[in-house]
């Protein structure tokens, strides 16, 4: 299997050198190049990504401190000029340090290191990583070329709509709007609390006030139940009592 990567560099020319260089290893494979930290929001939330080489100094928001805002990581290279953040890339745990121009035995040498970390996680997943996965307090959204910090007890529901999704949340008037698949923001949520009770909509089955027929109601809010989805929910319902 190959390494699903992205490449993050605001410079159209380095991200060209790093596309050409990942198309030269055969155990990685190029997903997406992005010329800055919102750009790669987006992908990561749409498509799985096994490792990101990452630029720092970008206009907007520097890789650092992107990195630092991602709830579920994928591995990173730094690929930067700049040797200053050397000892803060080793506190975030990032696979290797890469200082431009990079010569193609280090980028290699890099990558290797990656694809070994990467074998090892598939055989024995770090407790505290699966720990994170299944029950994450928070998550971030791209909004509007910001990052959105969504703390995942406000919650009330969620609702899908084509490309985009809202986020509702308690005592916030306005729902957050992201542009994500309610897939991509379902695999976030901590299972057993959050249910798809319908194609479009998803509920924090402890924020559901009342259920009638094939209705329910958070608030104001009235939500669709679809027919195969009634019975589950209403198990999770009473299981919540």
């Amino acid at each position: 299997m190959k390494l699903k990567c992205i490449a993050v560099d605001d410079e159209s020319l380095a991200r060209k050198l790093l596309e050409e260089n990942i198309q030269q290893l055969p155990f990685l494979e190029l997903v997406a190049t992005c010329k800055n930290p919102f750009e790669a929001m987006e992908v990561l939330q749409r498509e799985q990504v096994d490792l990101m080489f990452l630029d720092i100094q970008m206009p907007g928001m520097l890789g650092t401190k992107f990195l630092t805002s991602l709830l579920d990581k994928p591995m990173v290279i730094f690929v930067t000029a700049y040797s200053n953040y050397a000892v803060e890339s080793y506190d975030l745990e990032v696979v290797d340090y890469l200082l431009k121009p990079v010569s193609m035995e280090r980028f290699t040498k890099a990558s290797l290191k990656a694809y070994e970390n990467w074998q090892l996680r598939q055989r024995t997943p770090p407790i505290a990583e699966q720990t994170a996965s299944t029950n994450p307090a928070h998550f971030f959204v791209n909004v509007e070329y910001s990052l959105v910090k969504i703390v995942v007890d406000d919650i009330t529901h969620i609702e899908g709509m084509k490309d985009y999704v809202k986020i509702f949340l308690v005592n916030v008037k306005r729902p957050i709007l992201t542009k994500s698949t309610l897939k991509g923001i379902e695999e976030k949520l901590p299972d057993g609390r959050f249910f798809r009770v319908h194609k479009s909509y998803i509920v924090n089955v402890e924020r559901v006030e009342s259920i009638r027929s094939h209705q329910l109601m958070i608030g104001s809010h009235e939500i669709p139940v679809s027919e195969s989805n009634l019975e589950e929910l209403m198990r999770l319902l009473n299981h919540q009592r």
